[in-house]
């Protein structure tokens, strides 16, 4: 039971705008699609949903192709927005969710529930050109999931949003997750895909840079991360072995090494000099990951 794209491919024209993706999106995970703009996340979306013609291979939800029979068990949160502006919030959620079948008592009660848990239910009569754009993406993402979909798409759910707004979604996105929900969102924030997902894809210009679960992609990557902390002048560990680079800001040096062999000389030698408030091995960052295997920083 899961999503599952094979060669898949989008061409415009010339332009190849998703190139060859191959991945599967077990049942239940949190997967994270992660790119700048231009990277391939939206337009992967719209093949997934149908809005798109996908050039080559194949797309399939729980072994089948996704047509009208699945897409009420969809629930899809564009990135742009797609709510009609003089419609009140009652109004547009309750045409929405009647077109997933919903009955207009379940409707009610359910948004009723939502828009407590977002912490807005003042706004149910209230147009929403009169909202902010912080809730007019609450409101949006209650009409894609007011259904209680098994599989839920969201294109940058928290693009635009002030730190505390989005935190009430991403509480509200890993409570849907826990519930049994397969979940699929873009974005370009790693620190989100490191927070919120098990699984993840990294797609640049249309490729798949590197997917699968992210503690193997992390472990598997090889490169550690050491932070030190204390008064020493420890500026000769940039020469040792397996150094990739050292960053010193006041009393903390962060040092990127190439395996995690090399932490127990570099542990050994800075004892020798003393004590040491901080000595941590950590994983690899999506950051690193992605500037190792597309030459660049991420943006």
């Amino acid at each position: 039971m899961s999503l599952e794209l094979n060669q898949l491919t989008k061409k415009f024209n010339e332009n190849t705008a998703v190139d060859d993706i191959n991945l599967t999106v077990p049942t239940g995970s949190m997967y994270g699609f992660l790119g700048g703009n231009g990277a391939g996340k939206t337009t992967t979306f719209r093949m997934i949903l149908g809005l798109l013609k996908q050039t080559e291979g194949t797309i399939t939800y729980n072994g089948k192709p996704i047509d009208y029979s699945v897409t009420n068990r969809i629930g899809y949160l564009p990135e742009e927005r797609g709510l009609h502006p003089k419609l009140k919030v009652e109004e547009q959620i309750r045409y929405l969710a009647q077109l997933k079948g919903m009955s207009k008592k379940d409707i009610d009660v359910k948004l009723d529930e939502w828009l407590e848990r977002f912490e807005v239910p003042e706004n149910r009569d209230k147009r929403i050109e009169k909202l902010s754009k912080g809730n007019q993406q609450k409101i949006q993402l209650i009409a894609s999931i007011i259904h209680e979909p098994d599989l839920i798409i969201l294109d940058e759910p928290f693009s635009g949003l002030d730190p505390v707004n989005v935190e009430i979604l991403k509480r509200s996105v890993k409570e849907l997750n826990s519930n049994g929900a397969t979940i699929i969102f873009s974005t370009h924030r790693m620190e989100h895909v490191e927070e919120m997902c098990e699984e993840l894809c990294i797609l640049n210009h249309g490729a798949q840079v590197v997917s699968g679960n992210i503690d193997k992609i992390k472990s598997d990557f090889g490169q550690k991360e050491i932070i030190i902390e204390g008064d020493h002048d420890i500026s000769f560990l940039e020469e040792m072995p397996g150094v990739l680079d050292m960053k010193q800001v006041r009393k903390k040096t962060t040092l990127k090494i190439s395996d995690e062999q090399y932490a127990d000389p570099i542990f050994k030698e800075i004892i020798k000099l003393g004590y040491f408030k901080r000595f941590q091995v950590n994983e690899p960052s999506l950051n690193d990951i992605f500037i190792s295997k597309v030459g660049r920083k991420y943006e």
